[in-house]
């Protein structure tokens, strides 16, 4: 009797510290799957939150460029063969505004590791999103033909329509886009553009 409890208290104690020991690993691995199933998320999100901008930021840059580009030839050509001096003060103001915007465009695309529209390029800008307000070839020919009041005539009316597709380019970047300093040109493209259409018609209506 005396053998068989010693057999039954040696059985206990072993199970005992065989259960123990189980329960210490079913611990420690918890532990580090915890641990685990943590960091992952932070360093995605961290990885996510970093990217700050997106495509809708990208197509806004890379439209907006060969759509400013326009304008100030546009500008340039009025400048030296038009004839009313408000269209011409207009005309140096667009100029002035858009051409630093189209640097500071050009700059985020290659921080953004993204292709710049190169000079006379809007291929980028016609892969099927559109061009709200760009004029044609044949509309720029018969502008760049014109000269005296007839030009100015035609700088108001196509700029109108021009700045009117800015507009909406720059509402479809505040709806959509990500990335601050784009959406804050937009905005300011809205302000500056809407203006300058309400004077461009008062400058046709006299």
């Amino acid at each position: 009797m005396k053998k068989q409890r010693i057999l039954a208290v040696g059985m206990a104690v072993l199970l005992g510290l065989g259960t123990a020991a189980c329960g210490g690993d079913d611990k420690k691995d918890d532990k580090m799957s915890g641990h685990g199933g943590m960091s992952m998320p932070s360093s995605t999100g961290t990885a996510s939150s970093q990217a700050g901008h997106n495509g809708q930021d990208v197509m806004f840059a890379q439209m907006m460029i060969p759509h400013h580009r326009q304008a100030v030839d546009m500008a340039k050509t009025v400048l030296a063969k038009g004839s009313d001096p408000k269209v011409k003060n207009l005309a140096g103001r667009i100029e002035k505004a858009q051409a630093p915007e189209i640097e500071k465009m050009s700059g985020w695309l290659k921080a953004w590791g993204q292709p710049v529209p190169g000079a006379g390029d809007d291929s980028m800008a016609n892969m099927g999103h559109g061009m709200d307000g760009m004029m044609s070839d044949k509309q720029m020919a018969d502008y760049n033909k014109a000269s005296g009041k007839d030009l100015d005539r035609m700088f108001l009316t196509m700029m109108i329509e021009h700045h009117k597709g800015a507009v909406t380019m720059a509402q479809q970047e505040q709806k959509t886009g990500s990335a601050a300093e784009a959406k804050a040109l937009a905005a300011d493209i809205i302000k500056a553009q809407q203006a300058e259409i309400t004077e461009m018609n008062g400058l046709l209506k006299s």
